[in-house]
């Protein structure tokens, strides 16, 4: 069952911008901020195509939106039906609303996973099992949250507390429906949603490139970083749909441990700044992938 979908400098290569790949492995953070419109305008289409393979193929050789969203449908209905071919009787309907219950889960404003969602009264023992198979069969990521962000993070693993997301941005689109219209006319459509596309774009980001991701929170606070990585240094991530360069959450984790290495994903261009990194979002992946 498991497709892996392609990774957004995947999808570049696959639209014929080889040059533009090419750019990007030199790490020229700078100078591809020449370039910002042609990303960002590569990076609206793959938020409505996403990276499943066949998708990316049939966009790129016919540019026939309809057809994309087709084939995203079956391959979410090939998904379902195969639910009660591999699950239990027991299981199947606790899976279908786990599934379904995802997108309300993305668009809060906290992502945390809330059991709740699913169905009044529902509790993580009934549901568990449930993620598992559905981590297991590769469509979706579980982002665990972290207690503390110091080396090494698995130490401080709060396993009950996480976000989940689906495996493919594309598939969460049609989804839910969104239109090509609202996505592909302007950047304005990567401000709505609360974010949730924009994190879930990150977060595939990152997981394609095999890291081990985390996110986190502390309670009764609003403090949250969206996102954790652990290389040689500790780097926490705020995620932001647009320009909006407020991160009163890094800087806070930042004054606690000067040690660590912050950095925002955002439609801003490159920069580095006195305390933190500003990553545009179509770099993400290829910058993480440069630092130590």
């Amino acid at each position: 069952m498991k497709m892996y979908p392609m990774s957004f400098s995947e999808f570049l290569m696959a639209s014929g911008n080889r040059i533009l790949v090419e750019q990007l492995k030199e790490h020229k953070w700078n100078e591809l901020s020449l370039l910002a419109d042609k990303f960002k305008n590569l990076l609206r289409q793959y938020y409505y195509v996403g990276g499943m393979p066949e998708v990316v193929n049939t966009y790129f050789t016919t540019d026939n939106l309809q057809e994309v969203r087709r084939i995203q449908k079956r391959i979410l209905s090939d998904y379902e039906a195969d639910f009660s071919k591999h699950i239990s009787s027991v299981e199947l309907p606790k899976v279908q609303m786990l599934w379904n219950s995802i997108p309300s889960q993305l668009a809060k404003e906290n992502k945390k996973f809330v059991y709740g969602v699913i169905k009044k009264g529902a509790r993580a023992k009934e549901f568990e099992n449930a993620i598992q198979w559905l981590v297991d069969a590769g469509l979706i990521y579980k982002v665990i949250r972290v207690n503390k962000i110091l080396r090494p993070l698995k130490f401080y693993e709060d396993i009950t507390a996480f976000k989940i997301f689906f495996n493919d941005l594309g598939l969460l689109g049609a989804k839910v429906d969104i239109t090509a219209k609202e996505v592909l006319t302007g950047m304005n459509y990567l401000s709505e949603y609360k974010g949730a596309f924009t994190e879930q774009f990150s977060a595939g980001e990152l997981i394609s490139a095999d890291y081990c991701l985390y996110y986190h929170s502390k309670e009764n606070s609003s403090l949250e970083i969206d996102f954790i990585v652990q290389k040689d240094e500790v780097y926490p991530i705020e995620v932001k749909a647009e320009e909006n360069l407020k991160s009163k959450s890094l800087k806070s984790v930042y004054d606690e441990n000067n040690l660590l290495k912050p950095c925002r994903f955002s439609m801003s261009n490159y920069r580095e700044q006195e305390w933190l990194v500003n990553v545009p979002l179509y770099l993400a992946r290829e910058w993480m992938e440069s630092v130590e």
